[in-house]
């Protein structure tokens, strides 16, 4: 109790009965004032109110106390008495020695702000210049540092983290974006006013000597730069706004996403970042080796691919227009000059998923090959996957990061199974995987994500799950000879991430091609330049898209496709 509590609870009691009261049932330790009408709940209570007193004034104070189950107060017993004055006893002395260590913490803050207020001043007196006598300093990228070991150097970059050891020497890991360094500032380098107020990611620039480090020690690299002189180029908040105070690993996901231009700065999404531009890379190397060429068509169109539902509709000049769903049709338009072709490019997609696997706006790889068969086409699709996965493999900087953040992964050299529609129904059935409501899955109905994972995952394995019945898929799918249920369809599953490639063959007759799109209701009047392609000289032919983010999340064995793209854009999520 605080002495304002006591004086209040003191002056409520009887003077002239001297008497504090305890109910164990009926009592508070809170609210009550140690009367016979607000008594208090436990002996301690009573006790420490009584031994806060002036010491003339305790003895004349007894203690009645109403047990539970009991009709009448009777004194406090000996016994109970002197375990509640124990207690009373060292919860005082507890209180003393906290007010104690805080009075010492008080005065040893107090004592390190007037240490830190003098070096400050100090510190304003100390100005670093370059030495002329060194030899000229190189300017260097992060990524050259081991081939210049044994040369001055000057290294602009962002404080990614530092540590002060003693007054005379701090170590400065900076970044640039090609990797890390680490700096070592002594003596009168340290001693600097904008030394001792350094933060995370102000922007230095720091000359000096890059040597390995001493067997024993560790430094990315291997190496390290010994500074002779620094300066600073950008200021980096600290205190309240310090970046750490902004972003942690740990953060609510709103927070995070919010914040998503700090966030890329940390090692973990930057290296995601890195990752995903050498798979575009690797990509486009797989497709210029295979001799496609690469096309850019547009993403505003009057067409759909997907269905309407998922159309972002915009005013085009008073006319209504959409966001791409697919470049699809715009690739097959290209098959008769260019022979195959591909494009990384953006799609949307209005769709209102939550899910970890969905975003509005994605990058689409897509390619188009003519005079092809169906087997072709998986045989297509499963050699991409393995010939870009072992490019970017072959690379030891990409390999490095991919180890990091998924330490697991080796990459696929099995064949990838092949699995019919109507088998997965099958397995799904035998395996128990039914409907939220108990009910089996039957053919016909299109089988949800988590099914769909929790069969990719019990397999273990890359899955071309192959012909899907028509009505679960786009008009543009042609049905198969042997069986006109289904269709020359083909997702590509992937253990942990599910569905990153949709394909098929593509309908190349006039008549049937006309014949789906009333079965649709779609008017083909927008469509007059697709069904040209049927009529100039049509040929057998299929394609496929890839989702670049959902890739990325099984090569990088991330939890949400929002973590590999820069910035996801998704239902309620338009900033930053």
């Amino acid at each position: 109790m605080s002495m304002q509590d006591i004086t209040s609870k003191t002056s409520q009691l009887s003077v002239s009965e001297h008497v504090v009261y305890v109910n164990e049932t009926t009592g508070s330790d809170a609210t009550g004032h140690g009367t016979v009408d607000a008594p208090f709940a436990t002996a301690l209570a009573a006790v420490t109110l009584i031994g806060n007193m002036p010491e003339e004034k305790q003895e004349a104070f007894k203690v009645m106390v109403q047990k539970t189950g009991e009709e009448a107060y009777a004194e406090i017993t000996a016994s109970a008495l002197k375990k509640a004055r124990k207690a009373h006893k060292d919860a005082a002395n507890k209180a003393r020695r906290a007010a104690e260590q805080a009075e010492r913490q008080q005065a040893q803050g107090e004592a390190k702000r007037m240490e830190e207020q003098r070096r400050l001043e100090e510190s304003s007196k100390v100005e670093l210049t370059e030495d002329a006598s060194l030899p000229a300093a190189k300017k260097i990228r992060i990524q050259d540092a081991e081939a210049h070991r044994g040369q001055r150097v000057k290294v602009f970059g962002w404080v990614h983290r530092q540590r002060v050891q003693g007054r005379d020497m701090m170590f400065v890991v900076l970044r640039d974006g090609t990797g890390f360094l680490q700096c070592v500032l002594t003596d009168r380098l340290c001693h600097t006013r904008d030394a001792l107020a350094l933060t995370a990611e102000t922007t230095v620039c720091v000359y000096g000597v890059i040597s390995a480090v001493p067997e024993g020690k560790s430094a990315p690299g291997g190496h390290e730069l010994a500074a002779d002189y620094w300066e600073v180029v950008g200021r980096a908040p600290g205190g309240d706004d310090a970046i750490s105070n902004r972003v942690s690993e740990g953060a609510d996901p709103s927070i995070l996403l919010q914040q998503r231009h700090l966030v890329i700065r940390g090692e973990k999404a930057a290296a995601v970042l890195k990752v995903r531009a050498h798979v575009m890379r690797a990509f486009r190397a797989h497709f210029d080796a295979a001799g496609y060429f690469e096309v850019t068509p547009p993403c505003m169109v009057q067409t759909q691919v997907e269905g309407g539902s998922t159309l972002f509709e915009f005013d085009y000049y008073g006319e209504p227009a959409y966001l791409t769903q697919s470049s699809q049709l715009y690739l097959e338009t290209c098959l008769p000059s260019m022979g195959a072709v591909y494009t990384l490019a953006e799609s949307y997609r209005a769709e209102k998923s939550h899910t970890r696997r969905h975003l509005s706006e994605y990058t689409h790889c897509e390619a188009e090959i003519p005079f092809i068969s169906f087997e072709d086409l998986l045989d297509g699709i499963e050699h991409m996957v393995k010939d870009v996965v072992a490019r970017v493999w072959a690379e030891p900087e990409t390999r490095a990061m991919i180890k990091q953040l998924n330490p697991e992964f080796e990459p696929p050299t099995e064949p990838f199974v092949r699995m019919r529609y109507e088998d997965a129904i099958v397995w799904l059935n035998e395996h128990g995987v039914n409907h939220e409501d108990g009910s089996p899955y039957v053919f016909g109905e299109d089988i949800p994500e988590a099914p769909e994972r929790a069969m990719t995952d019990a397999i273990g394995k890359p899955i071309l799950l192959t012909h899907f019945p028509g009505p679960i898929k786009a008009f543009y799918m042609p049905a198969t000879k042997e069986d006109p249920r289904v269709t020359e369809s083909v997702d590509l599953l992937m253990p942990g991430v599910g569905e990153i490639v949709g394909g098929s063959m593509r309908i190349w007759d006039h008549d049937e091609l006309v014949a789906a799109y009333a079965r649709e209701g779609l008017d083909t009047a927008p469509y007059y330049w697709y069904l040209d392609q049927r009529k100039y000289g049509s040929c057998p032919h299929g394609g496929f898209g890839l989702g670049v983010e959902r890739f990325l999340a099984w090569l990088l064995n991330r939890f949400s496709v929002r973590e590999c793209c820069l910035y996801p854009r998704f239902v309620d999520r338009c900033q930053p």
